[in-house]
């Protein structure tokens, strides 16, 4: 019989020994900008909490009202008995947040993009994907089974050439469906997808695009509803996904589209039709922070003053830092032990930012992911930038 134990202590020697082997902190308490971890107070510098909602209080008093209305699980399926009226108005406010017709409510973000790309791509598809899309895009479509073709990331021209030789060998009596799927703020990089650019050419060869908003849903565009919004297509972008884990400080995701196509995703979209409800507590959380960011825009405001801040220091002290308007700050390093290392010494200073290494990144890019967010003050970012300047010797 196989020794399975011998193998995966096998495999965990060969990651430790390439220095790839992962371990979790525990945080003592709530997200907050300062956390306890092993008994220690640092500044958390790597939370997807952008605007400082997973703790505020308003979020946190609908969720306690939701459960002594509606208790602690949805106990089925959607599609069974799990639609309670807390994820009707979830779905309601998203639609209207995003100004679509209608939206659906996904059980994280994994689950939407695992969900929605097969759904509306299979094996007689073509998909065009940017080559650094989040693994939830890449491994919806290793689901889809359609034919894939990745453009290097950002380049517009490669994703029109790479339409226009697929469009000269369809034949005209049977052709392709093509779908072009991109994050708008990309994860790793903090950098923005060129939406106007994708759109046009979507419209040019009657693809259908797909757009991951999860690290700019509250954050960019004049109510906060993401980049499409920012760049003005919003109503030209067929599907828009996005998550409530991060900026909204929740949990879950969104499809937000047409009316047929929300129709068309509750009866094709596996990941939505086979697994439990969210729990109505979290749906109400969510649609309270997104009353927040539509009526509080300070907090965005906040958060771009403390963007600007980061950037420009750490521009100063010699990091090669991009003037993105977003809060994912790449500091890239590139050797994994190095990026560790400088993690590692960043958190005896007090401060907390997770080193990314592959297969997160692509090889020889590992980096500091800092995050900043709208409750950090600037006497903390003072301080990571103190840390900054210690730890830039090491490169």
């Amino acid at each position: 019989m196989m020794d399975y134990q011998r193998i995966f202590e096998e495999e965990l020697r060969n990651i430790r020994s390439n220095k790839l082997l992962r371990f979790m902190r525990t945080i003592e308490g709530m997200q907050e900008p300062v956390v306890r971890i092993n008994g220690r107070d640092v500044i958390l510098m790597c939370s997807n909490n952008y605007l400082g909602l997973a703790n505020h209080p308003a979020l946190i008093k609908s969720a306690v009202s939701a459960l002594k209305l509606y208790g602690v699980s949805a106990g089925a399926s959607r599609l069974v008995s799990g639609t309670m009226t807390a994820h009707g108005q979830l779905e309601h406010d998203i639609a209207s947040f995003k100004r679509t017709e209608a939206a659906l409510v996904f059980n994280s973000g994994y689950h939407a993009n695992t969900g929605i790309i097969p759904a509306v791509a299979g094996k007689d598809s073509v998909i065009l994907s940017d080559e650094l899309n989040h693994a939830s895009i890449i491994d919806g479509i290793r689901l889809s089974k359609a034919r894939v073709f990745i453009y290097r990331h950002g380049d517009t021209t490669m994703a029109e050439d790479l339409l226009r030789t697929l469009d000269r060998k369809s034949s005209a009596r049977n052709p392709s469906k093509k779908l072009i799927v991109t994050d708008s703020v990309f994860s790793m990089d903090g950098d923005i997808a060129p939406l106007k650019e994708l759109v046009a050419i979507a419209e040019r060869y009657n693809a259908l695009l797909m757009i991951d908003e999860a690290h700019a849903t509250g954050i960019l565009g004049r109510n906060g509803s993401g980049a499409a919004e920012m760049l003005g297509v919003s109503s030209r972008i067929p599907i828009q996904m996005g998550t409530l884990g991060k900026a909204l400080g929740s949990f879950g995701a969104y499809a937000a589209g047409s009316r047929p196509l929300i129709e068309f995703l509750v009866n094709k979209s596996r990941s939505f039709i086979f697994t439990t409800a969210l729990p109505p507590a979290v749906c109400a959380a969510s649609s309270k922070a997104i009353k927040l960011v539509r009526s509080r825009p300070g907090l965005r405001k906040r958060l771009q003053d403390n963007i600007l801040f980061l950037r420009n220091g750490l521009r100063s002290i010699g990091y090669d830092i991009p003037l993105d308007p977003t809060p994912i700050i790449p500091v890239i390093i590139g050797d994994a032990d190095t990026t560790m290392r400088m993690s590692a010494l960043l958190f005896e200073h007090g401060v907390f930012v997770s080193g990314i290494r592959p297969p997160s990144v692509p090889q020889g890019t590992s980096r500091l992911r800092i995050t900043v967010t709208a409750a950090h003050t600037k006497k903390m970012l003072g301080q990571v930038l103190d840390a900054m300047k210690t730890v830039y010797r090491l490169l």
